[in-house]
């Protein structure tokens, strides 16, 4: 496991430490990915151009299993 910290500016911005980017294989013009789980833990990726029109076209159609009920009847697996 690998940590790093860095602040936020006033604008939400950050600067990804450089072993991080190093990790991730990321550069400048690259394009990352945050993902939040429920419990607030993220994690970070990089993705490519055709992964980021994939996740949007999901984005929309995955919000009808995030409901209470589909946390109760998942929380298991």
């Amino acid at each position: 496991m690998m940590i790093a910290v860095a602040k936020i500016t006033a604008k939400g911005q950050t600067t990804i430490p450089q072993a991080i980017r190093e990790a991730l294989h990321v550069h400048s013009g690259d394009t990352i990915a945050w993902e939040v789980s429920r419990d607030g833990v993220a994690s970070v990726r990089r993705i490519e151009a055709l992964d980021v029109a994939y996740l949007r076209a999901l984005d929309g159609t995955l919000c009808e299993w995030s409901g209470a009920a589909d946390e109760e009847a998942y929380r298991d697996l």
